[in-house]
């Protein structure tokens, strides 16, 4: 019988393999090649293990042995929990070698539906294995998603200083004015932010930090902020700014979505409405492999974005 001062924490996995390699082959000599270990070793580590124990696992004479009864019903447990353990490490090793894992994380719509397939593709094609749980949500979801954890990463625009997330910059998004063809704004290349307050604008509804930008932009620039029209979603946005309801403004991340929408987009004079975008991850939670490559893809993606935008 164990001792009161039993503690299961003594017991290491040599000890435990030494056990199993001798059951299993039922000869001390075989069990000590099996796992590397000179036979006084193999030896010394059982009776260690049954020492720690209280009690034999292992009936000795001069000739055979055998499994006492607690050995017989040790030996199938001690068979499983290794195999668990090697199949942990082979499948952890996998994980930091990038042959498997799953990546969960958030981004913002625009930027979800108009250039994260782009760097998928890059992560798909360099680490196939690798699953990803793809989240478009608002850009204020992205931030709660990541602090909670629900989501490793998140794409959004800057959040500001924040005492519990990192903000690693992909690239700065400005806006562009949505207008259906044939707008009267339509022939300049660029369109004042005053002219705009001549037109019915539609924007996303409450809560939209895209909506909070506009609203905040117009009124610095002594324009009244009063939606004629509100949406949910961009691809609403769109459709209803192709059918000659009002103009809009968006990032202009999503021009070419608006484009295929049957509208039309002019950028802002003087680039009033801009937003940097990039990556958040929590502060003190160091981010997986997996994430930390996609990061990486993310980067990369961008910077040869902006390289070939400046050529």
């Amino acid at each position: 019988m164990p001792n009161g001062s039993f503690n299961p924490n003594n017991i290491t996995l040599k000890q435990v393999r030494a056990f199993v390699a001798v059951a299993r082959s039922r000869s001390f000599a075989e069990a000590a090649a099996q796992i590397h270990l000179s036979q006084p070793a193999l030896s010394i580590a059982i009776k260690t293990l049954e020492d720690t124990l209280g009690g034999k696992l292992l009936s000795r004479t001069t000739r055979t042995f055998a499994l006492t009864p607690e050995g017989e019903s040790f030996y199938p447990t001690a068979q499983r929990l290794l195999l668990e353990w090697d199949h942990a490490l082979v499948d952890l090793g996998n994980r930091f070698a990038l042959k498997t894992g799953r990546i969960t994380l958030a981004a913002m719509p625009s930027f979800a539906a108009n250039l994260m397939p782009q760097a998928l593709f890059r992560f798909r094609q360099q680490h196939p294995n690798i699953r990803v749980a793809l989240h478009d949500v608002i850009a204020e979801e992205v931030v709660r998603m990541v602090r909670t954890g629900r989501a490793e990463i998140g794409i959004s625009f800057d959040p500001g200083q924040q005492e519990d997330l990192l903000f690693t910059p992909l690239f700065e998004d400005a806006f562009v004015v949505v207008l259906p063809v044939g707008h009267p704004l339509e022939p300049k290349a660029e369109v004042d932010i005053q002219a705009l307050g001549e037109w019915d604008l539609i924007t996303l509804q409450a809560p939209s930090q895209v909506r909070e930008l506009i609203a905040t932009t117009l009124q610095q620039n002594q324009l009244r902020f009063s939606p004629a029209l509100e949406a949910h979603q961009l691809v609403t946005i769109g459709r209803m700014v192709a059918k000659g309801m009002g103009i809009s403004l968006v990032p202009a991340l999503c021009q070419q979505q608006m484009c295929e929408l049957g509208a039309i987009c002019r950028p802002l004079k003087n680039n009033v409405l801009r937003r940097q975008v990039g990556v958040l991850s929590r502060r003190r939670y160091p981010l997986s492999a997996a994430s930390d490559a996609l990061l990486d893809i993310l980067v990369e993606t961008f910077a040869d974005l902006e390289t070939q935008a400046s050529d």
